[in-house]
């Protein structure tokens, strides 16, 4: 049975869905103020994992992953690129859903940009008004922390200590200063009409509200990268606690930072390394393949050195698959089975909460025995573990003229006519097929 760290009770539990057969997953997508960092794809990567995982063993999986649109920070950028800021938050989002194709990432079943649902967001608002969790002061509508004892549930933080972490803001009329807004009232950039002036909604409310629309009540799973846990996560766990009685999510999943050698990769510290100009040097499948190389929540310190390494441990994969590719053509033999005790190995690691660490090592464990046996059920096995990851191999197509060049090759050879068998050597090496 698979089994996941659930942050939401800090331990490692039994993966039971909801509905049996069926799974709903939202990952937290980015706001598109910016092109998006190695460490950004990390989740896109991981939770893509996630449901190629889960539908391998069976499961039909919903998967939704946002679009922030409407947010200061990309009505700055629109301010100094002289740009509408819906032009630029198009512009992003594109170029977000573009690299997630790049990257090897199926694309999402639902893709909700924030300022679709403005009118649902204001409702929600209302509506969190009504039960007495929310309050209005003359910079905007603010959500109170202090009506609702579980907060801190998820961060596992007492009062004192999420005081510590929450940002200070400029608003000096919330009550509580943890209290956090879910209407922002300004005229400045992007703004709505609602019954509380112009203004624009909180980040934290348009997650909560967009899962609310999409899945109508408790999802299976909720994640993001490790740093959205507080306070991004937990104040979605505390709307939608006072709105609908239950925790959004019943496994709430984080990924682990990808640092820059021993420094938090950050676009404001100007550290960090976009993904898609990391393709353009580096497969996509390296990429993924140095992802999973380490636990999903542990964090990375990337170094170039690093993705050359993981370059070199994906380039083996796609010579060793094509030699075997040409060995079968050689032998006329595509018929076998996927190796079942393989097959049971990586399943193992995998529902030992996603343990693709083991996984890499078993990828490389079975890469010698092929290349010492020809192994088609080990093969074929591994072409099935690869896909479930997201690594794509090409093999290319073996042509009766590669045929009649390796028998000449051996004919060479038996005549010691080493001249022109080297030279059909090289040509054979050039394609992979020894």
């Amino acid at each position: 049975m698979l089994k996941i760290y659930n942050a939401l009770t800090n331990q490692v539990e039994d993966f039971k869905p909801i509905h049996h057969s069926k799974v709903n997953m939202y990952v937290c997508g980015p706001t598109v103020y910016d092109d998006i960092h190695i460490g950004n794809g990390r989740p896109v990567v991981f939770f893509d994992l996630v449901k190629r995982y889960l539908t391998y063993l069976g499961y039909e999986v919903i998967y939704a992953s946002n679009i922030t649109d409407v947010d200061d920070k990309i009505i700055e950028k629109a301010r100094l690129l002289n740009q509408d800021t819906l032009e630029v938050s198009k512009h992003f989002a594109d170029r977000f859903l573009d690299v997630v194709k790049r990257v090897g990432s199926k694309a999402f079943d639902h893709t909700p940009y924030a300022t679709d649902y403005i009118n649902e967001m204001i409702t929600y608002i209302q509506e969190l008004m009504d039960k007495g969790f929310a309050y209005e002061t003359s910079s905007g509508v603010y959500f109170s922390v202090s009506k609702l004892d579980s907060y801190g549930k998820l961060s596992n933080q007492k009062s004192d200590e999420l005081l510590q972490g929450v940002r200070i803001e400029l608003e000096k009329d919330k009550v509580d200063q943890r209290d956090f807004a879910i209407w922002k009232k300004t005229t400045d950039g992007l703004n709505y009409m609602s019954p509380w002036g112009q203004g624009r909604p909180g980040w934290h409310t348009e997650c909560a509200v967009m899962n609310h629309e999409l899945f109508g009540g408790l999802i299976d799973i909720h994640g993001g990268g490790f740093d959205l846990k507080f306070p991004h996560h937990e104040n979605e766990i505390a709307q939608s606690s006072a709105h609908d009685h239950h925790d959004l999510a019943k496994y709430w999943m984080h990924v682990g930072r990808l640092d820059f050698g021993k420094e938090k990769m950050s676009k404001s510290l100007g550290n960090d390394v976009k993904l898609f100009k990391l393709l353009d040097h580096f497969s996509p499948s390296a990429y993924r393949l140095m992802l999973f190389a380490h636990h999903y929540r542990q964090p990375i310190p990337f170094s170039e050195e690093l993705m050359t390494q993981y370059q070199k441990a994906y380039d083996k994969i796609s010579y060793t698959l094509n030699k075997w590719n040409f060995h079968m053509a050689l032998e006329n033999n595509h018929i076998a089975q996927p190796s079942d005790t393989l097959l049971k190995t990586f399943e193992a690691y995998m529902n030992d909460d996603f343990n693709t660490g083991m996984v890499v090592t078993l990828i490389d464990q079975t890469l010698k025995e092929i290349n010492k046996s020809a192994d088609s059920e080990l093969a074929y096995a591994l072409i099935q573990i690869l896909d479930v990851l997201g690594i794509e191999v090409t093999t290319h197509k073996v042509e009766a003229k590669d045929l009649i060049m390796y028998q000449e090759w051996l004919n060479y050879k038996a005549a010691k006519d080493f001249k022109k068998a080297d030279e059909l050597r090289q040509i054979l090496i050039q394609k992979g097929w020894i």
